[in-house]
């Protein structure tokens, strides 16, 4: 096996060294593009509704989604309370500490304490820990570029589209953490492995699908990886490079990666713990810091807030804002490495398996929290700004621009999604871009943050969890950020792309063939909690 992973990364060690350099990054693009061209082409086949071609993996997700939401009774919205109370540590008690009565004893229901069954909290996070470690994954970039790219191809009545999205989302995110706690594995040394590979694996053979069970699993586990290097880390990196780089008025994406790759490699060295640590302080700053700065621009042109009310509600039902919202948000938004709401991905369940619970339950109704946040609050306050200011400024006119990631402005000039925010930024408070940028660069941080413990538990899934398999996930890992940050492989990122999104199909499969199994669970947390209604 240590024979296998070291040629493995020999093979990739020029192209971490050289990837710079223009020749070879070109190289490397004219022989990648047909393979990332073709493996793409799988992913997102095209589906004609309505005269509109719309990619298969995001009927998949949607009406997973749908089917989840419904399910559970829409669980979504009605235990939104629990959830909250669950990450402020409320239930704590019950959840960490409760006891079973043993099996055998011969007076249940009597003196519990007579023979108490020993239950240990296994877990290496908190509840908030593992959410924002998750969060910290999904808000980024999509937040801030797929938002505005969304609105100007679908209008402003995209926003309406974006929003149901974020709470069907929720639905399956409580499905797949529930999964992630309820099938993972503790190692020797306490650390956890969860996620889809495990709930896919060992799930499906509780149902007598063992053999789809390891297929499903292991394609899940490749996927991942593939994922992490490329949406989760090159892109993240190369797009921060561009805006400090903007910022500052310098040419130095290497150095900038290699400070970035640093910093990474301080954090993610003391594993999902020290991640959390990590994440549970910059998620809520970057968050609280954005949306604050979102709200003053608002609140600045408070007058135009009925106007962008109107324009809101009355796009959602035009033909193009109907479709053109869910394709700007779930096309544009998640390929270009958005995840906006990565509810079905399943990425995400593998932060919330480290959690410290004995109710698996717990850290599901947890999970949906954040699609909540993601999408519905951080993106939402993304779109106002952006048609605030249009409303204010006439900054562009909104088009229908499919299959394309930038658009013109007044003076026609083009402006990708970034740029489109920036500018919105600052037509509000000169120089108000500068925060900004300060989020761009945190977000992709946190995002690659999350990421790499993503894909090193799909690494350790496939090639085993002793440390030299750690040891060569990691360097490649934070090589990926170096030239993520100081090249622009754009084929490689297309092809991870397509990777995280190939995830959703072995995914969804289990989670529809599992859900019965989250009811279940479901009932006996809402039962130990005292919750009076059945959900």
């Amino acid at each position: 096996m240590k024979k296998y992973l070291l040629s493995i990364f020999t093979l990739i060690l020029p192209f971490l060294t050289f990837a710079q350099e223009t020749s070879i990054e070109e190289d490397i693009e004219a022989k990648f593009e047909p393979f990332s061209k073709f493996v793409s082409s799988i992913v997102f086949y095209p589906i004609t509704i309505v005269g509109k071609d719309v990619p298969i993996v995001l009927i998949v997700l949607l009406l997973g989604a749908l089917f989840f939401t419904l399910y559970f009774k829409f669980a979504n919205i009605a235990l939104i309370r629990v959830a909250i109370n669950a990450t402020n540590g409320k239930y704590d008690k019950v959840d960490h500490h409760s006891v079973d009565i043993a099996a055998g004893d011969p007076t249940p229901g009597g003196d519990v304490f007579e023979s108490p069954q020993a239950e240990g909290v296994i877990g290496e996070v908190t509840h908030f820990q593992a959410l924002t470690a998750a969060l910290s994954a999904t808000v980024g970039l999509g937040n801030i570029a797929g938002v505005a790219v969304a609105i100007a191809i679908g209008g402003p009545g995209a926003t309406i589209w974006m929003i149901l999205a974020g709470f069907l989302g929720m639905s399956t995110k409580l499905v797949e953490a529930t999964l992630g706690v309820k099938y993972r594995e503790v190692g020797e040394d306490g650390k956890i492995y969860g996620g889809p590979m495990y709930y896919l694996k060992k799930g499906l053979k509780e149902k007598n699908l063992g053999g789809l069970g390891k297929v499903l699993a292991g394609m899940f586990a490749v996927f991942v990886v593939g994922g992490s290097f490329g949406g989760g880390n090159m892109f993240q990196a190369n797009q921060a490079a561009a805006q400090f780089n903007l910022l500052f008025g310098m040419d130095e994406g290497f150095l900038f990666g290699v400070l970035m790759a640093f910093l990474v490699a301080v954090v993610i060295i003391g594993g999902i713990k020290r991640i959390g640590r990590v994440t549970e302080k910059i998620v809520p700053f970057m968050g609280i810091m954005y949306v604050g700065a979102a709200l003053i621009i608002i609140f600045m042109n408070v007058t135009a807030i009925p106007e962008a009310i109107g324009q809101i509600w009355n796009g959602a039902f035009e033909n193009n804002s109907l479709l053109g919202g869910f394709v700007g948000v779930m096309i544009v938004g998640f390929q270009r490495a958005a995840f906006s709401n990565e509810a079905g991905v399943g990425s995400a369940s593998i932060a919330h398996a480290a959690v410290k619970t004995k109710f698996p339950a717990s850290e599901g109704i947890v999970a949906s929290i954040g699609p909540f946040v993601d999408t519905v609050i951080i993106c939402t306050m993304t779109a106002l700004v952006i048609i605030i200011t249009n409303i204010k400024s006439n900054l562009f006119n909104y088009a229908n621009l499919e299959g394309s990631n930038v658009i013109m402005n007044g003076s026609g000039e083009r402006l990708g999604g970034v740029d489109l925010t920036s500018v919105a930024f600052d037509s509000a408070i000169p120089n108000f871009s500068i925060l900004l940028t300060i989020a761009v660069i945190l977000f992709a941080f946190s995002t690659m943050l999350s990421w790499s413990y993503y894909g090193i538990q799909g690494w350790k899934y496939l090639f085993g969890k002793g440390k030299t398999a750690d040891l060569v996930y990691k360097f490649l890992f934070l090589g990926f950020v170096i030239v993520g940050a100081s090249s622009s492989l754009n084929s490689v990122i297309d092809f991870s792309d397509a990777m995280i999104f190939a995830m959703v199909f072995p995914n969804v499969i289990g989670l529809l063939l599992l859900a019965p199994k989250v009811k279940i669970e479901l009932k006996r947390y809402l039962t130990a909690i005292g919750h009076k209604k059945d959900k």
